[in-house]
């Protein structure tokens, strides 16, 4: 069980990557300008600005999905559910929500995954 002290340690630490994700987004979110299309451009640097929006829009998703895995945890502690494995119920080492302080899974649980 973890105790009040270790609980608030990781709130602040999840707190502090969701606002560093927060920022994160809202750079990667940001539409890019491609310029004027001129007739007869090179079709590479239109190829090249649409590949720029992709890597961009897969790098937003990723951080979004963390984004949503930290609300989770912290939602958890809200409630007085932190630490304890979504799948078996035991509770999670502390050792394991230091280094993922987002986890839903215990060491034994995630290795049956």
């Amino acid at each position: 069980m973890l105790t009040e002290k270790e609980m608030q340690a990781l709130k602040e630490q999840l707190e502090k990557e969701a606002g560093e994700l927060d920022a994160e987004v809202a750079r990667h979110s940001k539409t890019p300008d491609f310029g004027d299309d001129v007739e007869g451009e090179d079709m590479s640097e239109e190829a090249d600005e649409a590949e720029e929006t992709g890597n961009e829009l897969g790098i937003t998703t990723a951080l979004k999905e963390r984004l949503a895995e930290i609300e989770h945890a912290l939602g958890k502690i809200d409630s007085k559910e932190y630490g304890k494995c979504e799948q078996c119920g035991k509770a999670i080492p502390l050792e394991v929500l230091k280094i993922d302080p987002e986890s839903r899974l215990c060491k034994a649980c995630k290795q049956k995954k």
